[in-house]
């Protein structure tokens, strides 16, 4: 019980969450204070978002910090030793470094010296991403025990003197651990997509090889987020919807099974499109966008700690998550609590 089959017939070891963690900074940046920044208002950011206000790091605290804690909460909610730890992923755009990993940072902050560690980069999208590759590890029988964290002080990489995308981000972490858990289900679909034919519509041009910093470069903050927003927009409506249909197709589950429907946190209108569409009411989605704005790969390890911890989750109710990002990339997953 608790093992379902693969495609080749052999027994499939099922992965469950078992505990969640979530790490936020103490600033607030409301839109008032944005008004004073740049040429915007508070109706039209929550006219057009949804988003009230949104977390900024500290100067000194940086991505590796907000998913140490994150995890450092997991590990204790979940009763789970760090040397329990055998694999840690993270998820995250924002590194503290090209190199070492943000995974090392935080492996060594909260002493799992025990787990290998490494980074999935693939935007918004990453912590869908490294769930999937998480849950591959255990049912393989390579690992018992992994956690995953969604870490971005996206904050770094803001252009403040762009109105359109400022307003939209914030920093944060979230973080799961995985395990077997006998008698239960686990991750019982996913879709994981790319169309990387549309680079160019959501990205940060340069601090690669392709367009190392220099001067130049600083002078004309091609460093800082760059989003052409109406194209965005269209293709994570319809990304979205394709991913949730695939998904829901896959694990023989109707949109109405769903208990809560916890999607990447980044513009109410984009959310209210997937939902009419999946002719499902706006109760059924965890939406906390209007608090932290979009925390890119730390959204939804945020959003289901907060339901999770606000005991709207009984054992055996389905989940669904998913989300869009820069790649393009679009990611689901159906899972059983």
């Amino acid at each position: 019980m608790g093992n379902s089959t693969s495609p080749s017939g052999s027994a499939r070891i099922s992965a469950s969450i078992v505990s969640t963690g979530m790490y936020v900074p103490s600033r607030v940046l409301t839109n008032a204070e944005l008004e004073k920044m740049v040429d915007t208002t508070d109706e039209w950011i929550m006219s057009r978002t949804g988003i009230r206000e949104r977390r900024i790091a500290a100067d000194d605290e940086f991505t590796s910090d907000m998913g140490a804690k994150a995890a450092q909460q997991a590990l204790e909610l979940g009763g789970v030793d760090a040397q329990e730890i055998d694999l840690i992923i993270v998820a995250t755009c924002t590194s503290d470094t090209v190199f070492p990993s943000t995974a090392c940072y935080i492996q060594s902050k909260i002493g799992a010296m025990r787990a290998a560690a490494f980074d999935v980069q693939a935007a918004c999208s990453g912590f869908l991403y490294a769930l999937v590759t998480a849950d591959q590890f255990i049912a393989a029988g390579v690992y018992k025990t992994v956690m995953v964290v969604g870490a971005e002080k996206l904050s770094s990489i803001v252009n403040w003197q762009d109105r359109n995308t400022c307003v939209l981000f914030g920093d944060g972490a979230g973080a799961v651990i995985l395990r077997h858990r006998e008698g239960g289900r686990g991750l019982l679909a996913y879709d994981l997509g790319a169309d990387g034919s549309q680079t160019n519509i959501l990205s940060v041009p340069a601090s690669g090889c392709r367009m190392p910093i220099t001067v130049e470069v600083l002078d004309q903050r091609l460093n800082y987020l760059q989003m052409s927003g109406k194209e965005v927009f269209k293709c994570a409506v319809n990304a979205m919807n394709r991913s949730t249909e695939i998904c829901l197709e896959k694990a023989g589950v109707k949109p109405e099974q769903i208990r809560w429907f916890v999607p990447h946190q980044a513009n109410f209108r984009i959310l209210d499109a997937v939902a009419q569409r999946m002719n499902v009411g706006m109760e059924h989605f965890v939406m906390n966008l209007d608090r932290y704005g979009n925390t890119s790969a730390a959204c939804m390890p945020i959003a289901l700690h907060e339901t999770v911890t606000a005991g709207k989750l009984d054992r055996g109710d389905l989940v669904l998550m998913v989300s869009f990002g820069g790649g393009l990339t679009w990611a689901s997953v159906i899972l059983e609590w």
